[in-house]
C-alpha cells in the first residue's frame, strides 16, 4: 500500500499529513497540531507566538521545520509549516496546555524506559516481546523475530570485521540477501 497525503484525526479535529516517499517520514501541519493541544481559536497566531518564543530560547525545532502544501478548508493549497515526528513530539512538549499534558507524561515515560535501559539492555528486549505479544504475534513469531535479529547482529558484525562500513553499504546487502532469499527488495 502506498502512503500518500491523508487526513489523521485525533479527538474529531483533523490534522493535515503528508508521507515523504524519499525520506520515508510523514509530516504532519504544525498549525493543526497546535491548534487541537493548544485550544486555542486562532491556532496561526498561537503559532506564531510559540515560534518566536522557541526562537528566543534557541531551539531548532522551528529551524527544522519545513514548509509544504497543504490543502486548506477552501479546497486551495497553502505553504504550510509542517514537522516530522520527532520535531512535533518536540514541539508538544513546549505547548502549555492540559491537552498537550497526557503526550509529555508519555514522553517523559519513554525516556526514563530507555535511560533504565542503557543500564540493563535486557529491558528493551522484554519490552520487544510484550509489544509484539501485544500486536497479536504468536509466540513462536516473536522467538522467530527475535532469533531473526540476533542473526542480522552477527552477520553484520562479521560484515564490520571483513571491511564493510556504513550504512548504504549494510543496506545494499542486505537487500541483496533479501533479494536472492525471498525475491523481494527489503523497501
Amino acid at each position: 500500500m502506498e502512503k500518500t497525503t491523508k487526513i489523521a484525526i485525533f479527538e474529531g479535529k483533523r490534522i493535515r499529513r503528508h508521507w515523504d516517499n524519499e525520506q520515508e517520514k510523514w509530516f504532519f501541519s504544525v498549525v493543526d497540531v497546535v491548534g487541537i493541544l493548544s485550544g486555542s481559536a486562532d491556532s496561526r497566531n498561537y503559532w506564531k507566538v510559540l515560534k518566536n518564543r522557541l526562537n528566543k530560547e534557541g531551539s531548532e525545532v522551528v529551524t527544522k521545520c519545513n514548509q509544504l502544501k497543504m490543502q486548506a478548508p477552501d479546497g486551495k493549497y497553502y505553504l504550510t509549516d509542517t514537522a516530522d515526528t520527532e520535531m512535533m513530539l518536540r514541539l508538544i512538549q513546549s505547548i502549555p496546555s492540559p491537552n498537550a499534558e497526557p503526550f509529555k507524561l508519555w514522553l517523559a515515560r519513554v525516556g526514563y524506559e530507555r535511560i533504565e535501559e542503557t543500564h540493563d539492555p535486557e529491558l528493551a528486549i522484554n519490552r520487544a516481546l510484550q509489544t509484539y505479544l501485544r500486536k497479536g504475534y504468536g509466540k513462536n513469531w516473536v522467538n522467530q523475530r527475535l532469533k531473526s535479529i540476533e542473526i542480522r547482529k552477527a552477520l553484520t558484525d562479521e560484515w564490520e570485521i571483513r571491511g564493510v562500513m556504513g550504512n548504504n553499504e549494510f543496506a545494499i546487502l542486505t537487500d541483496d540477501i533479501t533479494l536472492a532469499w525471498a525475491g523481494l527488495t527489503t523497501k
